[in-house]
């Protein structure tokens, strides 16, 4: 069945042509929609709706006024929750540029990055923010530690695997750091 579908050419990549925009563009979108479904879905259960959950991430920028502000403010909160995404998915990108472990082994690098991006964005972004200071919570459990593994770290490693694997012919992208295997 998949032969029958063609893929647009910018779609494409492979060891040869690897494509940083679409690893980027694919792992920060996914890992953004996957991750504020989750969040609408754990907070959801707690009687949370999405439009104070995107506010609350408004707040990081605009203080605690941002629980009184109306869809702009939502929107903004959005928009903040994809930058940081695609943040994320850059930055691991340009790391599997230099730690070939990235892309080799995607499934192990991309869960730990998950929880990277978890203890960075609780005990540096939050805490740096003007967001209010919140607590651990049951829903705080499920889309940190948990869901950021799955749903971010190994969504944006695998999309770079997928997209722009380490070239061999690189010297920091081969094991033993020799261009094409010599030594």
């Amino acid at each position: 069945m998949s032969r029958l579908i063609k893929r647009p050419k910018f779609m494409k990549a492979s060891a040869k042509s690897p494509n940083p925009f679409l690893a980027i563009f694919w792992g920060g979108l996914l890992c953004g929609v996957f991750d504020i479904t989750q969040a609408f879905t754990a907070w959801g259960l707690m009687g949370i709706q999405p439009v104070r959950i995107l506010r609350h991430i408004a707040s990081g920028l605009l203080g605690p006024k941002a629980y009184h502000g109306g869809t702009g403010t939502a929107v903004l909160g959005l928009l903040l929750h994809f930058v940081i995404a695609f943040g994320a998915a850059t930055v691991y990108y340009i790391a599997s540029r230099s730690i070939s472990f990235m892309t080799e082994d995607a499934v192990i690098s991309g869960l730990l990055y998950g929880e990277c991006v978890f203890l960075f964005m609780n005990f540096v972004v939050v805490p740096l923010s003007r967001a209010p200071k919140g607590h651990f919570t049951l829903a705080t459990l499920i889309t940190g530690p948990i869901g950021h593994t799955v749903l971010v770290g190994l969504t944006i490693a695998l999309s770079v695997r997928r997209f722009a694997p380490a070239s061999l012919s690189s010297p920091a992208m081969t094991s033993s750091g020799a261009a094409g295997g010599r030594a």
